[in-house]
């Protein structure tokens, strides 16, 4: 994993991204702006994980490129199963700046991939001194959970 300098043009480009993700298309320009100053770009290789099932859920990813898969292990003795692939403009983690859970699933790069990365305590120091909007964040946490039981 190598962080990268995100240029203006990269940033532009998170914007138009997360904007089509549910709780950042709820965001005041206001908040989304704070929120911006503490996006990073990584840079990571084929066969890097992004992050690893069992990890601290302590952060949010926004694939700016490259192809990811998600895998998923039911038990200790089964081989992990592959639930999900991921592309440019898919998101995960969005869990970890609602609830910070551990991760659920590993996410691992099957070529070369360019990636968004916002740290939940950042944006929970962001995000935290708005009412309105941590309301939101609660409603979209327990219907996300009610989805994800409901899976099991």
């Amino acid at each position: 994993m190598k962080k990268l300098v995100a240029s203006n043009a990269d940033i532009i480009e998170f914007s138009d991204m997360a904007r089509k993700v549910s709780f950042f298309s709820q965001m005041t320009v206001g908040l989304l702006e704070k929120i911006f100053a503490f996006v990073m770009l990584f840079e990571y290789r084929k066969g890097e994980k992004v992050c690893k099932q069992g990890g601290p859920g302590d952060a949010f990813y926004l694939v700016y490129s490259g192809k990811l898969r998600v895998t998923v292990k039911k038990s200790f003795f089964s081989p992990a199963q592959k639930v999900a692939a991921l592309g440019a403009g898919d998101f995960f983690g969005e869990m970890a700046l609602l609830d910070g859970a551990p991760r659920t699933a590993t996410v691992e790069c099957e070529e070369d991939s360019r990636v968004f990365v916002l740290l939940a305590e950042h944006f929970n120091e962001v995000a935290g001194g708005n009412a309105e909007f941590t309301a939101y964040m609660k409603s979209l946490s327990a219907a996300r959970q009610f989805e994800l039981n409901q899976k099991k």
